[in-house]
């Protein structure tokens, strides 16, 4: 079963805002999306659910699960659709191009971690007796 990591009502506390109406789901895809490309690189301690142990490590991943999906709010995209497929976009004397080839959305901002995010994983109470940004061991 898939770790959700922060609760609407977190994202609540954590925005100051309303959360729209699809968000357990984006608090879901977020935080599969940081488990897939920032936490299963880090060290801590886990529960037998596999979640943080450490309160302050867990609260960091609720606020960074948080951050993302605020940012998938304000972006109006979480899955990185709205990036696919543009070739050329003009407004006024500016034109940006790209090959209208990209179908994956993978240079969307959508699939970038939120600096917000990442600001919540660098936290100075994130020590390192706690947690190591980017350290695997097996």
């Amino acid at each position: 079963m898939a770790r959700i990591y922060a609760t609407s009502a977190e994202y609540t506390a954590y925005t100051g805002q309303t959360p729209p109406s699809d968000i357990d789901q984006q608090l879901a895809d977020a935080s599969r999306m940081l488990e897939a490309q920032v936490f299963r690189l880090c060290w801590y301690e886990v529960d037998e659910d596999g979640y943080p142990s450490n309160a302050t490590v867990r609260s960091a991943f609720s606020d960074a699960v948080c951050a993302q999906a605020q940012w998938w709010d304000e972006l109006g995209d979480s899955t990185g659709a709205a990036g696919v497929g543009w070739g050329t976009v003009k407004l006024g004397s500016a034109q940006m191009s790209r090959s209208v080839t990209a179908t994956s959305g993978g240079a969307s901002a959508a699939r970038e971690i939120a600096p917000k995010a990442m600001d919540a994983l660098l936290s100075m109470d994130l020590t390192p007796d706690i947690f190591r940004m980017g350290m695997v061991t097996s």
